[in-house]
């Protein structure tokens, strides 16, 4: 078995988490190829990889309203991609623990969407970003992980890990300690990432507490992905209907006559030399035709 089918095959039996780094690590790959590319020939312009970003500029996301999707499945270099993919595979595990596949990805979406839109708010509310080169650009999937994070340590304020050096700790003191490190770094360096970190935590606390009353905010989001696969179904069976060719009544009655001419000559051959004679396309016919 070579490499690429069994990443294919580990692919497609994997849990939605693992399918998720997947595809993370899928777009890093290319994305840095490209990259390459692109210095190695000098090819110059603004990288196609601003049109992914989710940009601080309201105006500027008014043109790419995609980047609140895209944003979460790029990241900056080797170590940005290696934390936020390890953090997605052991939360996502323990998230699978109490949820579905489905409540899955539904909260990675609408986690890293909260994110985005605290990070665009923010950088157009507070004076202190004002002074910052605009835009400012956000990428990465850390939202995303917080929502999941912060979900699981506030449905299960008991649930307990093992931390190196720090022995069994509950999951919910680590998850109030990344809250803490993000809240003062808000003016810091990155101060987007953190700000959305904070957007995707305070959504996945929002998930646990709304899940133990009984609603599943999630639903929504769900909900719409699958109105959009059945409308591209419902789509492409409405094209298969659109241009089907229909028959008309001169087309119809020399088709019938053509195949009662056809059924005609099968059973004279059979009357002169039997049915172990025909053909493997006239027993197909004369089956058919019984059939019908």
């Amino acid at each position: 078995m070579d490499i690429f089918t069994k990443i294919r095959q580990t692919f497609l039996q994997g849990t939605l988490p693992v399918k998720i780094i997947y595809i993370n690590v899928g777009i890093f790959l290319l994305c840095g190829l490209i990259n390459v590319v692109n210095q190695l020939f000098q090819l110059g312009g603004m990288s196609f990889m601003e049109y992914l970003y989710m940009p601080s500029s309201y105006t500027l996301f008014l043109y790419r309203p995609w980047t609140i999707l895209t944003y979460m499945f790029l990241h900056a270099d080797i170590w940005h991609i290696l934390f936020n993919m390890l953090w997605l595979y052991w939360f996502g595990r323990i998230f699978l623990q109490f949820f579905n596949e489905r409540q899955f990805g539904g909260l990675y979406l609408s986690g890293g969407i909260v994110g985005a839109v605290f990070f665009l708010i923010s950088y157009n509310l507070f004076p202190y970003f004002r002074n910052m080169p605009s835009p400012q650009f956000l990428m990465g999937a850390s939202a995303s992980v917080m929502a999941i994070v912060f979900a699981v340590s506030f449905y299960r304020k008991d649930y307990e890990i093992s931390l190196l050096f720090l022995g069994r700790i509950k999951l919910i003191y680590l998850a109030l300690f990344t809250l803490a490190i993000d809240l003062i770094s808000v003016t810091s360096e990155n101060a987007g990432g953190h700000i959305a970190h904070l957007g995707g935590a305070l959504f996945g606390i929002l998930f646990a507490t709304q899940i133990l009353r009984g609603k599943d905010l999630t639903v929504f989001v769900n909900r719409l992905i699958d109105n959009i696969v059945n409308w591209r179904k419902r789509r492409r069976v409405k094209m298969k209907v659109v241009y089907r060719k229909t028959e008309t009544d001169a087309e119809y009655n020399m088709r019938k006559r053509n195949e009662t001419e056809m059924m005609d000559e099968i059973l004279d051959k059979i009357k002169r030399s039997g049915y172990q004679s025909l053909t493997t396309e006239e027993k197909r016919i004369l089956f058919n035709a019984s059939n019908k």
